[in-house]
C-alpha cells in the first residue's frame, strides 16, 4: 500500500533504502525536517524500500504514520536503479530527486540542485564532489576510485558531467518519463547511464558543487560494483555506436515537445544579433590588425572574416534564435559560410575599390571602408540565419 501523492507537488525525493532499520528513521527525520524549515516548494518525501529483509518496512511504514509528507513504497527485488525507475516512472511530481539514506551530501545543496529544474533552465542537475568549491572527506581509496571512475567515462563515453556516482540527482518529469524506458541498468550503473543518455541526447546537465562526507558504514562491494559499471560501459558504448538506442529521437522530441521561446519576437532577436555583432565586429577588426603587416590586406581579411564567422554563427544560434543540440547544425553552419562569402565579397571588394582609386589611403580609410561593408553584410547575414534557424529545435532564450 502507499500514500497518494498531492496533487500539484513540486518536489518528490526518494530515499532507496535495503536493509537500513538502523539509519533510517534518524536520517528521513532529519531530512523532513531540513524541507520542512528551508524548502519553499511542495514536497514529498518517498522511501523506496528495495527488498530489505529486516524491519526496514516496519519502520518506514511507522515514520509514514506519524511524519506528513512521507509515504513508504514496497519492492519486491533489490536495485537502486529498480526503485528509482519504478517511483519516478509514475510520479506526478514537477520535479524528481533522489538522496542516498545516509546523508552524505549536505542538504544545503538540495534547493540549488532543484531551482535550475523548476526554472526550466536544466534538464537534470546533479551533485558533484569533482569540481571546484566542493568540500569532501572521505579515505584516499574511495577518492581514486571516484576520479578513476569518471576518467574512464570521459575516455570511452565522452562523458561532459564531472561525477557520475554521487548519490544525489534530480530531473525534470517529462525528461525522465522519456529517458528511463532507454536505461537497462536496475543497480548502480543506472546514475551514469541516466547521465550520458542525457547527455547524447542534447539535453542541459546542471553541475551544484556538494559538502560530502563518507559514511564509514557503507556496504557498498566495491569491487562488485566496479565490474558490473565496467560491464555497463561496454553495454551502454555498442549501443550508442551502433544506434540502438535512440538518444537523438529522444531529443529531438524532447525539444520538440515544449512551447517556443516567449522571447523569439524579431525584436529580441534584433538585440541579440546586435549585441552577438558587436562582439564579433570588434573581434574581427583585432584579428584583421594582427594579421595585416604580416599577411597583407586582403588575406587578413579573409582569416578574420572565416574566424569571426564561425563563432558568430554559433553564438546566434543559441543566444538569439534559441536552438539547442545538434540538429541542423551543419545546415545553420553552412548558411552561415553563405553568408560569409556574401560579406566577403563585400568587403574584398570595398578595399579593392578604395587601394584602386586611393592607393596611398592609411589605415584609418580603410577601417571606415570596412565598417560600412560590414554592416551591410550584417543585414544579409541575420536574414540569412533567422531563416534558417526560426522553427528549429528551441530552448528558452535568456533575456537580452
Amino acid at each position: 500500500m502507499t500514500t497518494a501523492i498531492p496533487a500539484q507537488t513540486t518536489l518528490e525525493l526518494v530515499v532507496p533504502v535495503h536493509n537500513e532499520a538502523v539509519d533510517l528513521a534518524a536520517s528521513i527525520r532529519r531530512l523532513h525536517d531540513h524541507l520542512r524549515r528551508s524548502m519553499p516548494f511542495s514536497w514529498l518525501i518517498t522511501i523506496a524500500d528495495n527488498a530489505s529483509t529486516d524491519d526496514t518496512y516496519r519502520i518506514a511504514r511507522g515514520l509514514e504514520r506519524e511524519l506528513s509528507g512521507v509515504r513508504v513504497t514496497r519492492l519486491e527485488l533489490k536495485g537502486r536503479g529498480r526503485a528509482l525507475k519504478t517511483i519516478w516512472a509514475t510520479s506526478q511530481a514537477d520535479v524528481l530527486a533522489y538522496t542516498d539514506v545516509d546523508l552524505s551530501t549536505d542538504l544545503r545543496a538540495l534547493l540549488p540542485l532543484i531551482a535550475p529544474l523548476i526554472s526550466g533552465h536544466s534538464d537534470l542537475a546533479i551533485g558533484t564532489r569533482l569540481a571546484p568549491g566542493s568540500r569532501v572527506s572521505r579515505g584516499p581509496k574511495r577518492e581514486l576510485i571516484s576520479r578513476g571512475y569518471n576518467l574512464l567515462l570521459k575516455g570511452t563515453l565522452a562523458a561532459s558531467f564531472s561525477d557520475a556516482q554521487c548519490g544525489f540527482k534530480a530531473v525534470r518529469r517529462e525528461v525522465a518519463r522519456r529517458l528511463l524506458p532507454l536505461i537497462e541498468d536496475d543497480n548502480w550503473f543506472f546514475d551514469t547511464e541516466l547521465l550520458v543518455l542525457a547527455q547524447r541526447s542534447g539535453l542541459r546537465i546542471h553541475e551544484v558543487p556538494v559538502d560530502w562526507i563518507d559514511d564509514p558504514d557503507s556496504r557498498v562491494d566495491l569491487l562488485a560494483t566496479a565490474l558490473e559499471d565496467l560491464r555497463g560501459i561496454a553495454r551502454l558504448a555498442g549501443g550508442l555506436l551502433t544506434g540502438r538506442i535512440p538518444v537523438r529521437r529522444v531529443g529531438t522530441e524532447l525539444l520538440a515537445s515544449r512551447p517556443a521561446p516567449a522571447s523569439a519576437g524579431l525584436l529580441a532577436q534584433l538585440i541579440r544579433f546586435g549585441a552577438v555583432g558587436v562582439l564579433s565586429t570588434v573581434a574581427y577588426f583585432v584579428i584583421y590588425l594582427l594579421l595585416r603587416d604580416p599577411l597583407g590586406a586582403q588575406p587578413a581579411n579573409l582569416a578574420a572574416l572565416l574566424i569571426t564567422a564561425i563563432g558568430n554563427t554559433a553564438t546566434n544560434r543559441r543566444m538569439t534564435f534559441g536552438v539547442q543540440g545538434r540538429r541542423r547544425l551543419l545546415t545553420h553552419h553552412l548558411g552561415g559560410l553563405v553568408a560569409f562569402g556574401f560579406g566577403l565579397l563585400l568587403t574584398s571588394g570595398s578595399l579593392w575599390l578604395l587601394h584602386s582609386a586611393a592607393p596611398g589611403a592609411d589605415r584609418r580609410v580603410e577601417v571606415v571602408v570596412l565598417i560600412f561593408a560590414n554592416a551591410m553584410g550584417t543585414v544579409v547575414r541575420f536574414l540569412t540565419l533567422r531563416r534558417l534557424m526560426v522553427g528549429s529545435d528551441t530552448m528558452p532564450n535568456p533575456g537580452p
